[in-house]
């Protein structure tokens, strides 16, 4: 299972929020490249990245972070929010970004997705599930719609889709324990490479959701309040 540390932007350093609410954000760093460094120096080769500003205001606002990120480290980013035209998705991979992931815009334009799945390939685009209550939340988690998680991923599944980062809105930043439960659902209910992310808070449960079969593990505030020590999370890799 791949480990897959996080850092979340809001004006060009790196936050957590709680449950998702922007006016929780609490900043770590105020220079996100630092923070990637230390991920690579402790050997963690992946990193998730998500432009919170860009989630908010429907288009890419914090490519400059992620091109410094991809120049000055070896880490394979995966980046999120605000990709909603071919335009944001091109930004997105000329700044360096070796996934994309998108969520809004499947459930808005899910025509659009899919024909990015057809041209850059299913390796390169990630589908965004955020949930909460079962169901798809979009627009920085501002935005619910009646969409059964397990559903909408089975959905995409049938289109082509091979990997989705799934997150309960509900677990996210508050280092309660992950949502095993659907997790199991899903990955009985599909083949699909599930990454987990959302409420993970100790070692025990990044072990529970690799013998679950997942194939990556998000973590982000369990690091940044020393839940998780980098030390113990390069003994993963």
């Amino acid at each position: 299972m791949r480990i897959i540390p996080a850092i979340d932007i809001i004006d060009g350093k790196c936050v957590r929020l709680t449950k998702g609410d922007y006016t929780t954000q609490k900043v770590y760093n105020e220079k996100p490249v630092e923070v990637a460094k230390q991920f690579e120096d402790a050997g963690l080769a992946y990193l998730h990245l998500v432009d919170l500003d860009g989630a908010k205001s429907k288009h890419i606002v914090n490519h400059k972070v992620l091109l410094e990120i991809a120049t000055k480290t070896k880490l394979k980013v995966d980046f999120g929010g605000g990709i909603k035209s071919n335009e944001d998705i091109k930004i997105a991979f000329d700044n360096g970004a070796l996934q994309i992931t998108g969520g809004s815009v499947a459930v808005s334009t899910p025509e659009l997705f899919l024909s990015w799945l057809e041209t850059y390939g299913a390796d390169k685009i990630i589908l965004g599930a955020d949930f909460k209550n079962r169901k798809i939340a979009t627009s920085g988690w501002h935005k619910k719609s009646e969409l059964d998680v397990v559903d909408f991923i089975k959905a995409f599944e049938s289109k082509g889709v091979d990997y989705v980062i799934c997150t309960d809105i509900s677990k996210d930043g508050m280092l309660g324990g992950t949502s095993n439960e659907i997790y199991k659902e899903i990955l009985v209910a599909t083949k699909i490479k599930l990454i987990a992310s959302g409420g993970v808070s100790s070692l025990q449960d990044l072990e529970t959701l690799k013998e679950i079969g997942c194939d990556g593990a998000i973590i982000g505030k369990a690091i940044y309040e020393g839940k998780i020590s980098l030390k113990e999370l390069s003994a993963l890799c």
